[in-house]
């Protein structure tokens, strides 16, 4: 199941912070991207424990949320998606469009080209 913006803003909390409670999702929220109801959040995280994209550890008086898959799955499944239905699977026009689309530093180009000689 392919995670909402909403539930990736989430997902984001819980993989940069490990395992936490609905009040600690929504204060972060609210520190970093936008003003979120507490009930929303709650609803929210609710709603992806039952869809399978968080699990709920209800073992203590606090309820504990966690990432169901790791980051780097959930993030290469969503990419691959992306790649397949906006580019017709074409890695290199993703790229392209991503250069010429914003300006790239030389730090960065220097990482990539760094990175494409790893893959030769």
């Amino acid at each position: 199941m392919e995670p909402t913006k909403s539930e990736l803003e989430i997902l984001q909390v819980l993989w940069q912070n490990g395992p936490s409670t609905v009040r600690f999702v929504n204060d972060k929220l609210n520190e970093e991207k936008r003003a979120v109801q507490y009930s929303s959040t709650l609803k929210l995280m609710q709603i992806m424990a039952e869809k399978g994209i968080v699990t709920r550890d209800e073992s203590s008086m606090k309820h504990v949320y966690s990432p169901a898959e790791a980051e780097q799955k959930t993030k290469t499944k969503l990419l691959e998606r992306f790649v397949d239905s906006m580019y017709n699977g074409s890695a290199s026009s993703l790229v392209m469009q991503l250069f010429g689309n914003k300006k790239t530093s030389r730090e960065e180009l220097d990482e990539i080209k760094e990175f494409l000689n790893k893959l030769d």
